[in-house]
């Protein structure tokens, strides 16, 4: 596939606003907005500040024949524009820009808490991560009257996922989820708690005997880790079986191969805390090592994406939330964020990455020649 750019993928949105003669084309503001938070903007307000003190320099690819939009017009477009087919080209760019996807692809759910009115819930989002590339490959909203449950294998269907290896939380531990993964050609890691209660105590019981009678030690069915740093000492062993013939209701779980659980134990200032955790896979052929990396990695959405989302864009504080408008904007955070995830030229943070765009007019350009209008 081609790779697209941003002004290609935003020309193909339809413009549903009625009256056609509209001084402000759709491209345009949409342009002028992730523009505008890729530079820190967190509100209409700032989007407009932003435009109209960059006027000069957008005309240089926007014709912008009549100005730049204030705030309410900014306000007015994102509202009504069509989620879902917004959502789907994001997915679109992301096939075109990432185009050997491997790996772990990390799915998680975040709410946008401020999202919330008096007549609908706050906005909540299932993301699919990539942990090696470090972006978001797509994302879709659970509906008023729904779940990650249900949202999940919609967003898994919307992805290319081909040899790909998919971690979920318990919550969303579901045999339809399993199935929908292997029926997308990759395999899956997910994790159980007791919303899935027998298999959860199945697994726990055979695994804790496994590890405390130390019968693993010296084969690849086990592994252990020693990290020291910030005052904290962390030992992690993991631990896996293939061995599931005996396991109840196993064919329920598409492909299931193995279970395995990963034991924590961290002492920080003379306190020693542990933590167990278990799960299910389907991926054959990998030891203990490799799936406490993969298991690892799932945590990079939480780390890489969520934090860096309410810190950086301030998405936890956002009020936007009629209409669309929440869900929108999410979407241009999200890709803003993979714009500057993988702009390398400057060493930084995003936050870092985000006020030199506002200083430096040439790292404004290599993105917008790069990603914008490459």
């Amino acid at each position: 596939m081609k790779k697209l750019s941003l002004m290609e993928v935003v020309e193909r949105i339809e413009d549903t606003r009625r009256n056609r003669s509209v001084m402000y084309p759709l491209h345009e503001v949409l342009i002028i907005m992730l523009l505008a938070v890729i530079c820190g903007a967190t509100s209409y307000a700032k989007v407009e500040m932003f435009g109209k003190s960059k006027e000069e320099w957008l005309k240089t690819f926007l014709k912008l024949e009549n100005g730049i939009p204030d705030s309410c017009t900014f306000r007015n477009v994102i509202k009504e524009i069509n989620t879902q087919k917004l959502h789907t080209l994001f997915c679109e760019w992301m096939k075109s820009t990432v185009k050997e996807l491997y790996g772990v692809v990390a799915i998680d759910g975040k709410q946008a808490r401020r999202t919330k009115d008096a007549k609908k819930r706050p906005l909540h989002v299932v993301s699919a991560f990539s942990a090696e590339y470090g972006m978001v490959l797509g994302q879709l909203a659970c509906k008023e009257k729904s779940n990650e449950i249900t949202a999940i294998p919609k967003l898994l269907e919307m992805l290319e996922i081909k040899g790909c290896i998919v971690t979920i939380d318990a919550m969303d531990t579901q045999t339809d989820i399993a199935e929908t993964i292997i029926d997308n050609d990759a395999d899956y890691i997910l994790s159980l708690k007791e919303n899935q209660k027998t298999l959860y105590n199945d697994v726990k019981l055979y695994l804790d005997d496994i590890y405390q009678e130390k019968k693993l030690l010296d084969s690849e069915n086990y592994y252990k880790s020693v990290e020291k740093g910030h005052g904290r000492n962390e030992i992690r062993e993991c631990v896996i079986s293939e061995e599931i013939s005996w396991l109840h209701n196993r064919s329920a779980w598409k492909n299931l191969y193995g279970i395995g659980a990963i034991y924590c134990t961290i002492e920080k200032n003379g306190i020693i805390s542990k933590q167990n955790h278990y799960f299910i896979y389907s991926c054959k052929g990998l030891n203990a090592c490799q799936i406490m990396k993969y298991k690892r990695n799932h945590w990079s959405i939480e780390n890489n994406l969520h934090w860096v989302l309410d810190m950086a864009f301030r998405e936890d504080e956002s009020r936007a939330r009629k209409d669309n408008s929440a869900e929108n904007f999410n979407v241009i955070r999200q890709i803003a964020f993979n714009i500057l995830k993988s702009e390398t030229s400057f060493k930084g943070g995003i936050t870092d990455k985000q006020f030199k765009c506002l200083l430096d007019s040439s790292y404004l350009d290599k993105i917008v020649m790069n990603w914008i209008c490459s």
